[in-house]
């Protein structure tokens, strides 16, 4: 996923330029954005653990992620912020709002970004096994705290291209799998599970191993708030509902069906961690250059997409500093390429705390990553529905599915809590959440003694 994100508080948008965006530019762009390794690879933690039952979990999170997103267009067209959620939430509830939000969503996308850079060493050992994981963790975190040093000049252009080549990688798997289904192509496991046919079937780890396995489809999704500020850039900011429709709608095709080919081709048991569920579902048949160029293509994207997060955390933790939620430090640049240094130094620790984990937590350290980013997603998407119902004046259908996309997001949290070997990626996101309210709660003491409750940025 693409990350931007911009907390500016005193921009109106309507006082600003009008974007040139069209809705389906928009729709196209977040489809994009959104397909990344939690897809990729991300998926088969939540195969591994319920079966074909997983196909269920990405259309109830289909159905979540379209309610956060259909009340965070709702807020952006009544009163258009660059800030978009996290101005909400301020505007909602007060400062600490705004500042935890803030804070939260830099905890999320540094774990994702531990998530991406631990997903990418995974896909390189399935060309060198031998080589421990937390080496190529760290041969990647290096190269992407270079590209961002070396500058961002035409990297948007790279990224659509990548983009591109995402979505080209799971739509080629979707044709070769429908034609080895077919039996156009030799090969094939003999035991192949098909489709379901009973509730066992279908459920084979039961109704507990679905639940934990939400988080995951979830994942998948991810991205969705920054489609949000993106959606700032639309010729017209009412088509920001239906460009998010669109976008929901194609993603939800694409994972279903291409899920849907993975669990029919190969044993959830068969899933590992080790490598894509795509690759697994193929590698029985006779095709020698798929699992190289599918890889290949995830691999490169991946980094793309890793590289545009950290430079997006970067800039993020620059805006709160900016809007005095972060250390006046953190505003400082470098002055040949105006870079944050100590804004990316900070996030570069981030970074090689997930490379010491996968040296301490080699066989594990995926999953727990990826849970706990997971989460805190969600965590930031309840911000979203609980601003909305706050700010907007919700018609009852609306009210309705509030409750609906907060009890699915709680369903998601809570169901990580019943599996045990991600169990810890709960507790994780659980201590980041402790921290930042502490940290909330002793800045709300400061704010009241010097009586700036109410923001007032730096220049």
């Amino acid at each position: 996923m693409s990350q931007s994100s911009s907390r500016s508080k005193g921009t109106n948008a309507k006082e600003g330029k009008s974007g040139d965006l069209k809705w389906w530019q928009l729709s196209l762009l977040g489809i994009g954005c959104t397909i990344g390794t939690g897809y990729f690879l991300g998926s088969g933690l939540g195969i591994k653990i319920t079966g074909p039952s997983i196909v269920i979990s990405f259309l109830l999170a289909a159905a979540g992620t379209y309610i956060v997103y259909h009340l965070l267009a709702l807020m952006t067209t009544a009163d258009p912020q660059e800030g978009s959620f996290c101005f909400y939430a301020e505007k909602a509830f007060g400062r600490w709002a705004g500042f935890s939000c803030g804070w939260n969503y830099w905890s999320s996308k540094i774990l994702i970004m531990g998530s991406q850079l631990t997903a990418l060493a995974i896909l390189s050992r399935f060309w060198f096994p031998g080589i421990p994981l937390w080496i190529f963790a760290a041969v990647y975190a290096v190269l992407s705290i270079a590209v961002v040093l070396l500058g961002t000049k035409g990297f948007d252009k790279v990224e659509n291209i990548l983009a591109v080549t995402k979505t080209a990688a799971i739509v080629m798997f979707i044709i070769l799998a429908g034609i080895a289904l077919i039996g156009w192509i030799h090969g094939g496991n003999d035991n192949r599970p098909g489709i379901p046919n009973g509730v066992k079937a279908f459920f084979p780890a039961g109704y507990r191993g679905f639940w934990s396995s939400l988080v995951y489809a979830f994942f998948a999704y991810g991205g969705i708030e920054t489609i949000g500020l993106m959606s700032m850039q639309l010729k017209n900011k009412e088509d920001a509902p239906k460009a998010g429709q669109v976008m929901l709608v194609v993603l939800t095709i694409i994972y279903v069906i291409s899920i849907g080919y993975v669990v029919t081709m190969v044993s959830y048991e068969a899933i590992t961690e080790k490598e894509s569920p795509f690759v697994t579902a193929l590698s029985s048949y006779k095709l020698p250059f798929f699992p190289h160029v599918f890889n290949a293509a995830i691999l490169t994207a991946g980094f793309s997409t890793m590289t545009a997060s950290l430079f997006a955390v970067t800039n993020l933790l620059v805006t709160l500093s900016k809007d005095g939620d972060a250390p006046r430090i953190f505003k400082k640049k470098l002055k040949f390429r105006s870079l944050p240094l100590p804004s990316l130094a900070l996030a570069a620790l981030g970074l090689s705390a997930s490379v010491v984990t996968s040296l301490l937590l080699p066989g594990k350290i995926y999953a727990y990553i990826t849970t706990a980013a997971g989460i805190l997603q969600m965590y930031n998407w309840g911000f979203i529905i609980i601003s909305a119902y706050k700010v907007l004046e919700l018609k009852v259908k609306d009210k309705w599915l509030s409750i609906t996309g907060l009890l699915l997001l709680v369903l998601a949290v809570t169901g990580t809590i019943m599996e045990k070997s991600i169990r810890l990626g709960f507790f994780v996101s659980v201590v980041l959440v402790v921290l930042i309210a502490i940290v909330t709660w002793i800045m709300t003491r400061v704010w009241n003694k010097s009586g700036k409750t109410n923001k007032q940025p730096t220049p």
